[in-house]
Protein backbone atom coordinates (compact mmCIF):
# COMPACT_ATOMS: atom_id res chain seq x y z
CA UNK A 1 0.00 0.00 0.00
CA UNK A 2 1.31 3.48 -0.79
CA UNK A 3 0.22 6.99 0.12
CA UNK A 4 0.46 9.22 -2.94
CA UNK A 5 -1.11 12.67 -2.46
CA UNK A 6 -2.34 14.37 -5.64
CA UNK A 7 0.06 17.29 -5.12
CA UNK A 8 3.14 15.03 -4.96
CA UNK A 9 5.25 13.68 -7.83
CA UNK A 10 5.77 10.33 -6.14
CA UNK A 11 4.44 8.34 -3.15
CA UNK A 12 5.35 9.72 0.26
CA UNK A 13 4.90 6.56 2.38
CA UNK A 14 4.76 2.81 1.85
CA UNK A 15 3.38 -0.04 3.92
CA UNK A 16 3.87 -3.79 3.50
CA UNK A 17 1.36 -6.25 4.84
CA UNK A 18 1.04 -9.99 5.16
CA UNK A 19 -2.65 -9.82 6.01
CA UNK A 20 -5.11 -11.90 3.96
CA UNK A 21 -6.13 -10.59 0.52
CA UNK A 22 -9.77 -10.14 1.54
CA UNK A 23 -9.01 -7.43 4.14
CA UNK A 24 -10.87 -4.24 3.10
CA UNK A 25 -8.69 -1.31 2.03
CA UNK A 26 -10.33 0.89 4.67
CA UNK A 27 -9.12 -1.50 7.37
CA UNK A 28 -5.59 -1.52 5.97
CA UNK A 29 -5.49 2.28 5.94
CA UNK A 30 -6.82 2.45 9.51
CA UNK A 31 -4.17 0.01 10.72
CA UNK A 32 -1.39 1.84 8.88
CA UNK A 33 -2.43 5.16 10.43
CA UNK A 34 -2.63 3.66 13.90
CA UNK A 35 1.16 3.81 14.20
CA UNK A 36 1.12 7.63 14.41
CA UNK A 37 -1.33 7.52 17.29
CA UNK A 38 0.76 4.92 19.14
CA UNK A 39 3.90 7.01 18.69
CA UNK A 40 2.06 10.11 19.96
CA UNK A 41 0.82 8.32 23.09
CA UNK A 42 4.28 6.88 23.80
CA UNK A 43 5.89 10.33 23.42
CA UNK A 44 3.27 11.76 25.78
CA UNK A 45 3.96 8.99 28.30
CA UNK A 46 7.68 9.81 28.22
CA UNK A 47 7.49 13.60 28.24
CA UNK A 48 4.35 14.65 30.11
CA UNK A 49 3.82 11.69 32.41
CA UNK A 50 7.40 10.73 33.30
CA UNK A 51 7.63 7.18 31.97
CA UNK A 52 11.42 7.43 31.57
CA UNK A 53 12.07 9.46 34.75
CA UNK A 54 11.85 6.49 37.07
CA UNK A 55 14.91 4.34 37.77
CA UNK A 56 13.42 1.07 38.94
CA UNK A 57 15.48 -1.24 41.10
CA UNK A 58 12.93 -4.04 41.13
CA UNK A 59 10.45 -5.48 38.66
CA UNK A 60 7.62 -4.73 41.10
CA UNK A 61 8.58 -1.04 41.30
CA UNK A 62 8.92 -0.73 37.53
CA UNK A 63 5.58 -2.45 37.00
CA UNK A 64 3.85 -0.10 39.45
CA UNK A 65 5.36 2.95 37.78
CA UNK A 66 4.33 1.86 34.27
CA UNK A 67 0.84 1.03 35.56
CA UNK A 68 0.44 4.51 37.08
CA UNK A 69 1.70 6.19 33.89
CA UNK A 70 -0.76 4.12 31.85
CA UNK A 71 -3.57 5.19 34.17
CA UNK A 72 -2.47 8.80 33.66
CA UNK A 73 -2.72 8.41 29.89
CA UNK A 74 -6.25 7.09 30.28
CA UNK A 75 -7.18 10.00 32.56
CA UNK A 76 -5.85 12.55 30.05
CA UNK A 77 -7.76 10.81 27.26
CA UNK A 78 -11.02 10.91 29.24
CA UNK A 79 -10.44 14.58 30.11
CA UNK A 80 -9.94 15.40 26.44
CA UNK A 81 -13.15 13.63 25.52
CA UNK A 82 -15.03 15.55 28.20
CA UNK A 83 -13.35 18.84 27.26
CA UNK A 84 -12.19 19.51 30.83
CA UNK A 85 -9.08 21.50 31.81
CA UNK A 86 -5.90 19.47 32.26
CA UNK A 87 -6.52 17.27 29.26
CA UNK A 88 -4.03 19.14 27.12
CA UNK A 89 -1.22 16.58 27.53
CA UNK A 90 1.18 19.00 29.23
CA UNK A 91 0.86 17.35 32.62
CA UNK A 92 -0.53 20.54 34.16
Amino acid sequence: MAEWPAAEDEPVQFWLSDLPDDIPLVTLVRLARLRRRIEHVYREMRQALGLTRFEARTWKGRHRHVTLVSAGVRLLYLQRLAGTPGGNGTGQ
